[in-house]
């Protein structure tokens, strides 16, 4: 997610930047960042879905200890993604004030804005990657020296093909197509991204009706990508861009589905409601002029049973869940449910 235009949001019509930064960073090294624990530093907002993917896999493949994390402000000013979370408003291992400055250290007057996730080389300080829909199959797939045992397997080889069409589906639809709806300018761009959402949303529950996750019976990255979204999808995508033909808690079997992601280690412990509902709010001021946060949903029915478990699976196939969250990582109580 960027950083920058954000009062022109509802009066521009909106496209995705591409990622800029599309180095990779990997076990053989070949684009000259290879897989190294404790080399690398993960920058994120909790407030940002394409950043919370790179959470969660973060977490599910036990990588805490191998790449470190950085969690910015989710009230971004000008000067792109802040550390004022951090004592002296610093990243303590970047020592940086705002993410540009490691922008700035990779390239000049780079296109596309500062977005996050990135991930930024700690000897050097540069950026080497904001590559948002390859990061997180990397950490899966080029990072495995490095995962903990038990690690799930979230891109399995043989399911490839299935969950990349699965993925490019959800993107185009769901994941962007909120924001598509949300910051439209003409009443025809908004509606058929509205109805673009919801078909969707329609086709992936008749998916999900017999089956407990998007593609073959574990964990994988389509389910990530999806929960990013539903989970944001009352608090925000349907009041705040319009995404209102019915919320999430009104459908049984998408509400079901994304309470038992929500309920599995690694999931629901990296939601920060509040950090979510600042940033939308608070920050697109183009479609909310006044900054105003509302009060609800209430939060308290992510916790109800779902009874997903009776259409079989195993979560994390033949691995196991992650352990407690690391302590400097535990969501604050104003983000839980209750």
């Amino acid at each position: 997610m960027g950083s920058d235009g954000n009062r022109g949001y509802g009066h521009k019509t909106f496209s995705r930047s591409r990622s800029h930064f599309t180095d990779r960073i990997t076990a053989d090294g070949r684009d000259g960042w290879p897989v190294e624990a404790g080399r690398y530093r993960l920058v994120v907002s909790r407030a940002c879905p394409w950043a919370s993917r790179a959470v969660i896999s973060r977490r599910l493949l036990g990588l805490e200890e191998a790449l470190s994390m950085a969690i910015a402000d989710p009230i971004q000013d000008d000067r792109s993604w802040r550390f004022t979370l951090d004592p002296d408003g610093r990243d303590p291992v970047l020592g940086i004030r705002f993410l540009s400055e490691a922008y700035d250290r990779r390239e000049t007057g780079y296109p596309g804005g500062v977005s996050v996730p990135a991930i930024v080389d700690v000897p050097s300080g540069r950026l080497v990657t904001n590559d948002y829909q390859r990061l997180t199959l990397d950490l899966a797939t080029e990072w495995t020296a490095v995962h903990r045992p038990g690690a799930p397997d979230l891109y399995p080889q043989a399911r490839r093909e299935e969950i990349d069409q699965v993925m490019a589906e959800v993107y185009k639809d769901v994941n962007n197509g909120v924001y598509r709806a949300g910051f439209a300018t003409q009443q025809k761009e908004y509606e058929e991204a509205c109805t673009g959402v919801f078909r969707r949303l329609e086709m992936l529950a008749e998916r999900l009706a017999g089956q407990r996750y998007l593609v073959g019976d574990t964990l994988t990255e389509a389910d990530i990508r999806l929960f990013t979204t539903l989970v944001r999808f009352d608090a925000v995508y349907h009041g705040h861009f319009k995404c209102n033909r019915w919320k999430l808690t009104e459908h049984p079997v998408l509400w079901a589905y994304a309470r038992d992601l929500f309920q599995t280690p690694g999931f629901g412990d990296t939601v920060d409601f509040d950090h979510i509902k600042r940033h939308y709010y608070q920050v697109h001021t183009g479609i909310n002029p006044t900054g105003i946060v509302p009060v609800g949903p209430n939060l308290a029915g992510w916790l109800v049973p779902h009874h997903r478990e009776e259409l079989g699976g195993r979560p994390f196939g033949d691995g196991t869940a992650p352990g407690p969250v690391r302590p400097g990582e535990r969501v604050g109580p104003a983000g839980r449910p209750g």
